[in-house]
């Protein structure tokens, strides 16, 4: 039995192995998936001395307990939280080193959603189509993770960095996401098109890794039916016949017969991996370049 490994003593609401995904599979019905904050994930990955392709750990909301069967260094980043290593208080987004059989707990997000947990030499779990990565809709990766599980590690392959706190964004307390309208925008009325980009909306709590829901005015259709299912793609903005927007994340479906009226700017989709249930949200349009 290896000991490089880590034990999952707590898993929490919902926290998955994530990496960079596994895009490029659109055409198979496989959404890319991957950390939804891909920042705070290759920061973590840097504090430890992990190269950017290395897997970590995406919590949700209330954290995880974690127990290495040898020595690790562990950073911990995205949404603010208590770490604490056998009860005592440890730095948050800065390395810090575990001794094996210690009780590492990443507690519940101060703010923002989304935790990462990166480890020396990353999450070895087998990969599927290249990656590591958890994907909620399709089933492909590791399953979330559950109480008892035994997660492999890699070896590591460089030192960790040398820093007392690394700086990162805060959640927003505003979420504001750059859009271009299209390609279905001609399905909706104008006063529909002017709401989406004039009004706030608010983050729901129906939101996971597939989409970003919204709730606020409904967007009035122009167009009667359906279209046949087309391609999505990341950051999209699918309207369901309730009206309310939803923006897609890395575990989007691959096709969809709901109109979009308009795709995020690919920058600004880390932000909503962190915003919490009703954050303001707008959108804001901006020319096609």
């Amino acid at each position: 039995m290896t000991d490089r490994a880590l034990a999952v003593v707590r898993a929490g609401a919902l926290t998955t192995v994530q990496d960079l995904g596994r895009p490029g599979h659109a055409h198979l019905g496989v959404p890319r998936s991957g950390a939804l904050d891909g920042p705070a994930a290759a920061l973590v990955n840097r504090l430890v001395g992990n190269p950017p392709e290395a897997a970590v750990l995406e919590t949700t909301l209330n954290g995880c307990a974690l127990r290495p069967r040898s020595a690790v260094v562990v950073a911990v980043g995205g949404a603010p939280c208590p770490v604490s290593v056998d009860g005592r208080p440890v730095s948050w987004g800065a390395p810090v080193l575990v001794p094996g059989g210690a009780l590492l707990s990443v507690g519940t997000a101060v703010s923002g959603v989304r935790s990462y947990v990166g480890v020396s030499g990353g999450v070895a779990v087998e990969p599927v189509l290249g990656s590591r990565s958890t994907d909620l809709l399709s089933g492909l990766g590791p399953p979330p993770l559950t109480d008892g599980t035994v997660l492999p590690l890699g070896r590591p392959n460089a030192p960790h960095a040398r820093v007392d706190v690394a700086a990162q964004p805060g959640p927003p307390a505003e979420l504001v996401l750059r859009v271009t309208l299209g390609p279905r925008d001609d399905w909706f009325t104008a006063t529909a098109v002017r709401t989406l980009t004039t009004h706030t909306y608010r983050v729901s709590s129906a939101s996971n890794r597939i989409g970003l829901r919204t709730e606020g005015p409904a967007l009035e259709r122009a167009r009667p039916g359906e279209l046949p299912s087309e391609g999505m793609v990341l950051g999209a903005i699918q309207v369901p016949p309730d009206g309310r927007p939803v923006v897609f994340l890395a575990d989007h479906p691959t096709t969809g017969g709901y109109p979009v009226i308009a795709v995020v700017r690919a920058t600004d989709l880390p932000a909503a991996a962190q915003a919490a249930p009703g954050t303001p949200v707008r959108f804001v349009a901006v020319r096609r370049r």
